[in-house]
């Protein structure tokens, strides 16, 4: 070759690699400066010969720190964008202490954990509410309506328009606050009612706050979700009904005044359905104490129902519910541990082996030490340890427990029973005795439970009966047994019969409900045939002080 065409040659070859080079650098900038925008490559790299070009040695081979990084594909995708500028005013007004005093804690924090997950308001748009927002501060306006206050609860107008992004967070989390307010009081939630009387063994179910903003956020209904929170309860719509009715009645215009005293009963006995459980059981038992009535309610239809027997004020029955296990016949009686305490060992601490032992077969007592009976003679009172020592009474006509006796296991100790005292089912006030519940035919109640449990004719429960044995049947279906205090009670037609406030639980429920303390009337010790008169306002009684003598324990525990 000629040597000029040579070295044309050399230097044009020499000028593709450097053109090559520095295309390759071009290209590298480029994919830096975009990597997190990875975009089809334009421009010079287009124009690129389709012979593929091999690049000096130097730059082809990669550091062993440059292919240890992760390719800009591979790289962690970018941080959420920012939050909208009223979530970001809400998580910040959230931690504000003033804001956080006058609101439930568990309230707050639900806001928190819902907002810190949100990009956006939940019910604020450009325009003010939303039309969800909207339903919601409506219904809760008609919070009256449900037993409830409206002025309880702290709404931002449905039309407001906050202008600015922390007008707008504040009046997110003011409905926020009211949702929750509202559907822990349509629970029940208002009070404890175990702190308002120690008869009232009772727990609302109250909704998670995070669950009820995570349901009414996805409700098409907003309103119809709130009024889902309130008691299904039949007799909870028609006390409800009752209410409105009184209030029309007594509204200007109406033919006759308003009945407040009628109004602030119909609402504490709503406020009590709060404290219901939610299914009350396709089977169970109702022992309503003011009215001193059973009732055996079978899908929402009552059965049976029967007379009962309650304890008088200075030994209240409980109010609670547990389930049903056992129906024990012909039962053996267990001297309750405060009779024996007060009244048995006084006496037969009196003397020594034997020195007061004739109280015991006065009212056919039996001793058993460790479980197997023993002559009480042998014992010596001052000495031995009462933990080894039971006082039953066997089974028969003198049994104070009757024939019969309903287990339902409680703290409270409670139980149904069967009782001798048959007269005292002729009266009226019929709160005599200790807190066990007696009812006037208790053959009866078990033929009905039995038939429902096991399928039993009324002809085995009689044989167990007459049988004189003392045995016990477990049922297969546990029934639940609620033990309530409703002061009022709505028929079909919508009347409503009143009850004896024989505790006197109205007047400590009334400041929870109704914001007030209310002047019911003074419940009677059960000394009577007849309550005291509603209409009298007086003192809340004392208690009677605990019988002094066995006889009188034993006949004061079921009435005399």
């Amino acid at each position: 070759m000629h040597g000029r065409s040579f070295v044309a040659v050399v230097v044009a070859r020499s000028l593709v690699l450097v053109l090559a080079g520095f295309v390759q650098a071009a290209v590298a900038a480029e994919a830096a400066a975009t990597a997190e925008q990875p975009v089809a490559l334009t421009g010079a790299t287009t124009a690129l010969p389709s012979t593929v070009v091999p690049s000096p040695p130097s730059s082809a081979a990669p550091s062993p720190a440059d292919a240890a990084k992760p390719s800009p594909q591979g790289a962690a995708a970018a941080p959420p964008a920012p939050a909208d500028p009223v979530v970001a005013s809400i998580r910040r007004k959230l931690a504000d202490p003033s804001l956080r005093k006058g609101a439930a804690p568990e309230d707050v924090a639900a806001l928190e954990a819902v907002y810190a997950g949100r990009s956006g308001p939940l019910w604020m748009t450009p325009m003010g509410f939303s039309a969800k927002a909207q339903a919601a501060i409506d219904e809760i306006g008609k919070a009256d309506d449900w037993g409830l206050s409206a002025a309880e609860f702290e709404l931002p107008p449905a039309g407001d328009l906050p202008k600015t992004a922390d007008a707008q967070a504040i009046a997110e989390i003011d409905l926020g606050l009211a949702i929750l307010k509202y559907a822990r009081f349509a629970r029940g939630g208002r009070a404890d009612p175990s702190e308002l009387s120690v008869l009232l063994d009772q727990k609302p179910t109250l909704k998670n706050p995070k669950i009820v903003l995570a349901e009414i956020a996805a409700s098409p209904a907003p309103d119809a979700y709130l009024r889902s929170l309130h008691p299904k309860h039949e007799q909870f719509e028609r006390l409800r009904q009752a209410l409105l009715k009184a209030r029309d009645e007594g509204d200007a215009g109406a033919k006759k005044p308003r009945n407040e005293a009628e109004i602030q009963r119909l609402l504490i006995n709503m406020e009590r359905w709060r404290w219901m459980p939610e299914e009350l059981g396709s089977v169970y038992v109702q022992d309503n104490v003011p009215e001193f009535m059973l009732y055996v309610v079978k899908d929402g239809k009552t059965i049976h129902s029967d007379k009962i027997l309650v304890g008088k004020l200075a030994y209240a029955t409980p109010i609670f519910s547990a389930d049903m296990q056992t129906i024990v016949f012909n039962p053996e009686w267990t001297v309750p541990e405060t009779i024996v305490r007060e009244n048995l060992l006084p006496n037969l601490r009196g003397g020594w082996f034997g020195g007061g032992n004739s109280i015991l077969s006065e009212h056919g007592l039996q001793v058993k030490y460790n479980g197997r009976t023993v002559d009480p003679a042998s014992i010596n009172w001052n000495r031995v340890n009462m933990a080894n020592i039971a006082f039953t009474q066997p089974p028969g006509s003198t049994n104070v427990l009757g024939k019969l006796k309903f287990l339902y296991p409680n703290k409270h100790v409670v139980y149904m029973h069967d009782t001798i005292k048959r007269d005292l089912f002729e009266l009226s006030m019929r709160a005599q005795g200790h807190n066990c519940i007696r009812m006037a035919n208790p053959s009866r109640l078990a033929e009905v439970l039995l038939a429902e449990d096991k399928g039993w004719d009324a002809k085995q429960v009689d044989d167990l009966v007459a049988s004189g044995n003392n045995s016990a049947v477990n049922l297969d279906h546990p029934i639940p047994v609620h033990t309530t205090y409703f002061t009022a009670v709505a028929d079909e037609q919508g009347n409503v019969t009143s009850f004896a406030d024989v505790y006197g639980l109205d007047r400590k429920v009334a400041p929870a409900v109704l914001g007030k303390t209310v002047a019911f009337a003074a419940p009677s010790d059960g000394g009577g045939d007849t309550a005291q008169p509603e209409s009298i306002a007086a003192p809340a009684a004392k208690p009677n002080a605990p019988q002094t003598t066995v006889s009188g324990s034993i006949q004061g525990l079921f009435g005399d």
